[in-house]
C-alpha cells in the first residue's frame, strides 16, 4: 500500500531538516538536552499549538498516544519532566531563526507583482499571572510584549520581537530594518522624528496619528478631491512643518489630514506622502486594523492563554512556537489551495492531525470504493432457515 504523510507531517515539510540541524549547531541548542534534541522539542511544541491539549500533562499524554506516527516524524516518546526541563533551558534563538526562515518563505510564495509594500507595525501585551514573579509591571499589565511587523497583502507577520512589557514600542520599531520603498503604518506610540527621517531618506512613506502635544506650522492648504471614504469623511488636508518652541524639529515636508469616522470620533493623521489623495491616506491608516485582527486571532485560536511553563524562557518558546504554527498554516493553505476560512482550517487540522490524507482534501471524506455484494450464479447457496 502506498505510504501517505499525515496532516501533521505535511505541515512540517516547509522546514528542511538539513537547514534545521545547521541552525541547531549555530545556536548550540543541544548543549544541555542531548537526549531530547531540538527537533523533538520543536515538534512537541508545534503539536501543542495545533492540537487540543493546553497543559503539560495533556500534551505528553496526547503525544504518546500517537506513538505509531513518531517514526515518520523523526521523533520519539515524550516525558513530562524532559519537556519541562527543555522549555526552561533551550535557547529561543533557534525558534526565532526558524520563524525568520519561514517568514521569508511565505513572502516569496505569496508575493504578487504590482502589490504595494505595506507594513503595519504594532505590539500586543501578553498578560501573565502573578505566579510569574519575574514579569515586569508597566502600569497596566504584568507580562511580556509581542512586537510585530505585519504584511497585510500576504497576511503574514514578517518580523517579531518579544520584550518585557516595560519596553517602549518605538524602541523596537526603530530597531527594525527599513525596507526601501515601503509604506509603514503605525499609531502615535511610534513617534520618533529621527526614525521618521531615516525612513524618508530610504524612500519610504509612513502614516501615523498625531500626538496631542505636537506643534506644527501650516505651509499650505490642499483641496479635497474626494472628501468621503469607506467609513470616514476627510475634514482637512494641509501641508505642515513639525516644530517645537519655534524651531523646526523634523526637516521634511509633512501632511496633516483630519478625518471624522462615521461611528463618531475624529482622528488627525501625519504622513510624509505628498502624492496620494487624502482619502487614500485615511484608508491606509484604517488598514492598520488588520494587525489588531491578527493579534485577536492568534490569542483566541492558538495556545496562548495557558502556558506550559512559568519561566521566561518557556513562555518565549511557546510564543515563538505559536507564531511558527501560524506561518505553517498559512503556507499549507496556500500550497494546497485551501479556500476555507482560517479558523475552520485550524479546527480541521486539530481534529485530523494524524490522519494520513492530503491537506487539499482535509474537508472531504476519505476516498474509498464501496463494496457491493455480488453473487456468482455458479456459487452454491445454503439455506439455514
Amino acid at each position: 500500500m502506498r505510504y501517505r504523510d499525515s496532516i501533521f507531517a505535511s505541515l512540517l515539510k516547509p522546514i528542511p531538516r538539513r537547514w534545521f540541524e545547521a541552525a541547531v549547531g549555530r545556536c548550540n541548542a543541544d548543549a544541555y538536552d542531548k537526549s531530547f534534541d531540538s527537533w523533538d522539542h520543536f515538534v512537541a511544541l508545534a503539536f501543542a499549538q495545533l492540537g487540543t491539549a493546553d497543559s503539560l500533562r495533556g500534551v505528553v499524554a496526547g503525544w504518546n498516544a500517537q506513538a505509531h506516527h513518531h517514526y515518520h516524524l523523526g521523533v520519539g516518546p515524550l516525558a513530562r519532566s524532559t519537556l519541562s526541563d527543555a522549555n526552561a533551558r533551550r535557547p529561543p534563538e533557534l525558534f526565532a531563526a526558524t520563524f525568520a526562515m519561514l517568514s521569508a518563505q511565505v513572502g516569496r510564495s505569496l508575493r504578487r507583482e504590482g502589490m504595494q509594500m505595506l507594513r503595519l507595525i504594532d505590539a500586543t501585551p501578553i498578560p501573565l499571572n502573578r505566579l510569574c514573579t519575574w514579569a515586569d509591571w508597566n502600569g497596566r499589565t504584568r507580562g511580556l510584549k509581542l512586537h510585530v511587523v505585519y504584511d497585510p497583502g500576504t497576511d503574514h507577520p514578517r518580523l517579531i520581537e518579544i520584550t518585557p512589557s516595560t519596553v517602549n514600542d518605538v524602541e523596537i520599531g526603530r530597531a527594525q530594518p527599513i525596507e526601501s520603498g515601503a509604506t509603514y503604518v503605525f499609531d502615535k506610540a511610534y513617534c520618533d522624528y529621527a526614525w521618521w527621517t531615516r525612513m524618508h531618506s530610504a524612500g519610504c512613506r509612513f502614516v501615523t496619528r498625531q500626538k496631542a502635544n505636537t506643534t506644527y506650522r501650516v505651509i499650505a492648504r490642499r483641496a479635497l478631491e474626494q472628501p468621503t471614504g469607506d467609513g470616514f469623511t476627510v475634514l482637512d488636508d494641509t501641508e505642515v512643518m513639525l516644530a517645537t518652541q519655534g524651531r523646526t524639529k523634523l526637516p521634511i515636508a509633512m501632511r496633516r489630514v483630519s478625518i471624522k469616522r462615521d461611528e463618531g470620533g475624529t482622528l488627525t493623521l501625519l504622513t510624509n506622502d505628498l502624492d496620494r489623495p487624502a482619502d487614500q491616506i485615511a484608508a491606509l491608516y484604517k488598514a492598520r486594523w488588520q494587525i489588531e485582527l491578527l493579534f485577536r486571532w492568534i490569542k483566541q485560536n492558538l495556545r496562548l492563554r495557558k502556558f506550559l511553563g512559568r519561566s521566561q524562557n518557556a513562555i518565549r518558546l511557546q510564543l515563538l512556537a505559536a507564531m511558527i504554527a501560524y506561518l505553517l498554516l498559512r503556507i499549507a493553505a496556500r500550497q494546497s489551495r485551501v479556500t476555507l476560512p482560517a479558523l475552520r482550517f485550524l479546527e480541521l487540522v486539530s481534529s485530523c492531525l494524524f490522519i494520513r490524507k492530503p491537506i487539499a482534501r482535509i474537508d472531504k471524506p476519505p476516498q474509498t470504493n464501496p463494496s457491493f455484494a455480488r453473487n456468482d450464479p455458479r456459487q452454491l447457496r445454503f439455506n439455514y432457515a
